[in-house]
């Protein structure tokens, strides 16, 4: 039908971010990416993209036009749903959206590994700390840490239970002392995840109170955990971290956990997907195998 002339490459571009990047995935000149546009704003009578000479950006008009698109992409995507339900080889693009330290040490190798028994599946990972629109931003499979918002257009299932634990390099602990309970983190010096004037307070849960927040002393804020971890390992204060983060530097003897006798704080990670009558294939595949392999790696 002549209404779909242009539709799809209209789509990658906005995706991918403008007329070259969209060139590339499609296989096509810049050039011919720009006609294609320019005949679809043409055939529609508005400007879709804001053009410069080195950038895109939507219209308000352009932004209205790639919402609806989105719907047909997904009902074309239901069709692909369909059609590969009855097939054995899972096949086509799977975009994800992940924490960036998460995703980069935990979840990507797991979906990585899928590529070498699967060669007609392709991976588009996403590493951000940003809550990102499965829909607006075209995603299939967001995986998310911590409590969920209530989005009706999705779909969830846990994946696997994080755990926080305080830590400390032996050095440090041999010349400061180790804390054996809460009421003595605030004569230890910490190392505090923090983002400008936002510095997230140690909690903890307690037979007589749900949440109690403790803070020790700081002179050193930092707003990468792997830089935390780093600092720990070199002596500087008490760190406090998901137990996957230093768990190969516990067994190596550079940290030591603490305060074990304290009910750590715990939270879940969870597989986010938009909501479809039909799961497609890559998805429910990508799903599962972090079910399956992200618990071993939380412990």
């Amino acid at each position: 039908m002549e209404q779909l002339n242009g539709i799809p490459v209209f789509v990658e571009a906005v995706e991918a971010g403008g007329f070259s990047a969209a060139a590339k995935k499609l296989n096509l000149t810049r050039s011919a990416v720009g006609k294609t546009i320019a005949r679809l704003e043409e055939r529609l009578g508005v400007r879709l993209f804001h053009r410069t000479t080195r950038s895109q950006s939507l219209t308000e008009e352009g932004r209205f036009f790639y919402e609806r698109c989105l719907r047909a992409v997904e009902e074309i995507r239901l069709g692909e749903a369909l059609l590969e339900s009855g097939r054995r080889e899972v096949r086509g693009k799977l975009r994800v959206t992940m924490p960036v330290i998460f995703g980069r040490q935990c979840a990507a190798p797991i979906l990585i590994g899928l590529l070498e028994k699967h060669p007609g599946l392709e991976l588009d990972l996403s590493f951000s700390d940003r809550v990102a629109d499965l829909l607006e931003d075209g995603f299939d499979l967001a995986v998310r840490n911590g409590p969920l918002k209530d989005e009706a257009d999705t779909m969830t299932r846990r994946l696997a239970t994080q755990r926080l634990t305080v830590c400390a390099s032996p050095a440090y602990l041999e010349k400061h002392g180790e804390p054996l309970s809460l009421d003595e983190l605030p004569e230890h010096e910490g190392i505090i995840y923090g983002k400008r004037d936002n510095h997230r307070t140690w909690v903890f849960p307690t037979p007589d109170d749900p949440w109690r927040a403790v803070l020790p002393r700081s002179r050193l804020r930092l707003d990468d955990l792997d830089a935390i971890r780093d600092a720990a390992c070199d002596g500087v204060g008490l760190a406090w971290l998901p137990c996957w983060m230093v768990r190969d530097h516990v067994a190596a003897g550079r940290l030591r956990q603490v305060l074990k006798n304290v009910t750590p704080v715990v939270f879940d990670t969870h597989a986010v997907w938009p909501k479809s009558p039909v799961m497609l294939p890559k998805v429910r595949l990508a799903i599962d195998t972090l079910a399956r392999e992200l618990p071993p790696l939380m412990e």
